[in-house]
């Protein structure tokens, strides 16, 4: 019988999301788990069926962890409606993302371990399309410059330079990675 605590159940999803991040795919277990959200052994068990379900729920989790808080949502409403604002507004996406540290790595961990199991890359792939149609979405109402496919370009190129950006800090200092974004939306984006 899995059990229904919501609250303790997020908490075990957050730990599994530390645990993915440190030790990887192969590290997440349900007693490591348990150990990284300090609580009983088998605490795990009771709440999710299987291994797979810990790492489906985790995909989820990461994807609800990095939406914008109404501060941001509100300063990008506010924002100007061109290329500067707009890599104002990337540079600030880049450093948010890139703050939620193990998040990020949990999800490239994710992501290898959907290639080998069918319902994670289902979650995985339903979530990060949600993501993609909910930017596109978002930039056609926000008046800002650029098109569709410049939304999916920068996307591509930012989530590069977040994944370089943890695994290999010292490849571009932060004035660079400052300096790559503003480029990304200038080449990419075309004024309207």
């Amino acid at each position: 019988m899995v059990r229904r605590n919501d609250q303790r159940r997020a908490a075990l999803v957050d730990a599994a999301i530390e645990v993915l991040a440190r030790e990887g795919a192969r590290g997440l277990t349900f007693r490591a788990v348990d150990a990284e959200a300090a609580v009983p052994t088998g605490t795990t068990s009771n709440y999710f069926a299987s291994r797979d379900d810990v790492l489906t729920q985790a995909g989820a989790r990461v994807y609800e962890r990095l939406q914008p808080d109404d501060a941001m949502i509100a300063r990008r409403q506010a924002a100007g409606r061109d290329r500067e604002a707009y890599a104002v507004l990337m540079r600030e996406l880049v450093g948010r993302v890139a703050g939620f540290r193990t998040g990020y790595l949990a999800l490239l961990e994710l992501r290898l371990e959907a290639t080998r199991r069918p319902e994670l890359r289902k979650v995985l792939t339903e979530r990060v399309r949600a993501d993609v149609d909910a930017n596109v979405a978002h930039h056609e109402a926000s008046g800002l410059p650029g098109d569709a496919m410049a939304v999916k370009l920068l996307m591509l190129t930012l989530n590069w330079l977040i994944v370089e950006q943890l695994t290999l800090p010292d490849v571009f200092s932060e004035a660079e990675r400052e300096q790559l974004v503003t480029a990304a939306v200038e080449r990419i984006v075309a004024e309207r």
